[in-house]
């Protein structure tokens, strides 16, 4: 297959709004030993990615300065020693930077088949919250089966994959929300309670629910006064999982029930960790979720598509959190 030189992709020059987004045309990458080149067909938008466009979470020094965490689309080129794939192959991808352009370059270890009955627009929305969920939910957190978990957020990308995830791995789900589509969203999803925080508050209510013996785990990317309200619904041995700190880095925190319930506070981002690691994680989820994924128990929850030119667009939907779900571009 004889490949152009160059390719569309997306720019953001020194951050800014949504606008500071700019199609431009660049090299195409070529592929590395142990790497791969997609030609994407859609890359997933992902909170990290406007975050890195707004210039408060600059891309690691080893990755690729364009936008994007997860692409689907064809493998066109195969580096030396990345034996599992060959050109003509689908497949959805965690990328190291790189997603919103025509064509990436990645690791071959975190690239996954697409599953059974999935489309390429669907499959692109995978990865980067599954790679999440996975290695923070199960791998880190231990989740069980007869166990019970708070989602934060139950309609975002991260929490409409953790509901999904928790439920069928045999958890009761709790998950918070901002307006009575979105209760209705995780509702549809799985979740067993729902808590719309406009309405009612989301601390006293859980409680109320899990009472006598409180959750077993939450998962948050809120921070701020949220820390001590999550601390206080944790059980005995709970584990709160922290993803981001959307209100704040910093908040006071009583030790004594951390001391009391053996609680575990733990956090981790995703993208610093090596190419070994992520290879892992990659293995799990073929392993233990993508025959659910294949056999229907799992659904596509893309609420929203753009082209690649209206990726400030897409941008400014991801800010505005009105969406359910994930939101894809379409590249090729």
């Amino acid at each position: 297959m004889t490949l152009p030189k160059t390719m569309r992709h997306a720019d953001h020059g020194s951050g800014g709004g949504p606008e500071a987004i700019r199609i431009v045309e660049g090299p195409v990458p070529i592929p590395g030993a142990g790497q791969v080149l997609i030609k994407v067909a859609y890359a997933g938008v992902n909170r990290p990615d406007v975050a890195q466009r707004s210039g408060s979470y600059p891309p690691p020094k080893d990755a690729s300065p364009i936008l994007g965490l997860e692409v689907a689309g064809e493998v066109v080129a195969v580096g030396d020693g990345a034996a599992r794939w060959k050109v003509g192959d689908a497949v959805c991808a965690l990328v190291h930077g790189g997603g919103y352009a025509d064509y990436v370059a990645v690791h071959s270890t975190h690239c996954l088949p697409i599953p059974e009955g999935w489309s390429l627009r669907d499959a692109a929305s995978l990865p980067e919250t599954f790679f999440t969920v996975w290695v923070n939910v199960f791998e880190t957190g231990h989740l069980s089966a007869g166990e019970s978990i708070l989602i934060h957020g139950g309609s975002s990308g991260i929490g409409s994959t953790a509901i999904q995830l928790a439920k069928a791995f045999g958890a009761t789900v709790y998950t918070t929300v901002g307006s009575a589509d979105k209760a209705q969203f995780c509702l549809a999803l799985g979740a067993d309670h729902v808590i719309n925080y406009r309405e009612a508050d989301f601390h006293a209510e859980v409680k109320r629910i899990a009472a006598p013996r409180g959750i077993n785990m939450v998962l948050d990317y809120i921070g701020g006064d949220y820390l001590k309200k999550n601390v206080d619904l944790l059980g005995m041995d709970g584990r709160l999982i922290q993803l981001a700190f959307m209100q704040g880095r910093e908040a006071m925190l009583d030790l004594g029930p951390i001391l009391m319930r053996r609680v575990v506070i733990t956090g981790s981002a995703l993208r610093p960790r090596t190419t070994e690691q992520k290879a892992v994680i990659a293995q799990g989820l073929e392993a233990r979720v993508w025959p659910l994924l294949a056999a229907g128990k799992i659904r596509s929850v893309v609420n929203a598509e753009f082209t690649l030119n209206e990726a400030a667009q897409a941008h400014r939907l991801m800010e505005s959190s009105a969406h359910l779900g994930k939101i894809v571009l379409r590249i090729g």
